[in-house]
């Protein structure tokens, strides 16, 4: 599935992959795809703008790390990213119930 379909939800699945811990970019896109069963690969061109985003609108914090000696940027959800991801997350529920609602 293409970034462009997931227009609007984006956000919120970068979020939720952070719930667990921090992760770095290609692990969110890695967690993302594992988490749908591989319909959700997207690119890196994709996620990165989403997680630069996120940053400068405080939900989510981010650090250098060195592992395996590779340096890595490490994102992290903030208190109040946590706090819109909840919110996200009860908005999608009244939607997807809205919808199923009328197609069915």
């Amino acid at each position: 599935m293409t970034g462009d379909a997931l227009k609007g939800h984006l956000d919120a699945l970068v979020l939720a992959a952070l719930r667990d811990g921090p992760l770095h970019g290609y692990a969110i896109i890695e967690e993302l795809k594992r988490r749908s069963d591989g319909v959700f690969d997207l690119a890196e061109g994709t996620v990165y703008p989403v997680l630069h985003r996120l940053e400068a609108d405080g939900l989510l914090s981010s650090a250098w790390s060195n592992t395996s000696g590779r340096r890595r940027r490490v994102y992290r959800l903030t208190r109040r990213g946590r706090s819109s991801l909840a919110r996200r997350h009860e908005d999608w529920r009244t939607f997807a119930h809205a919808v199923e609602a009328v197609l069915a």
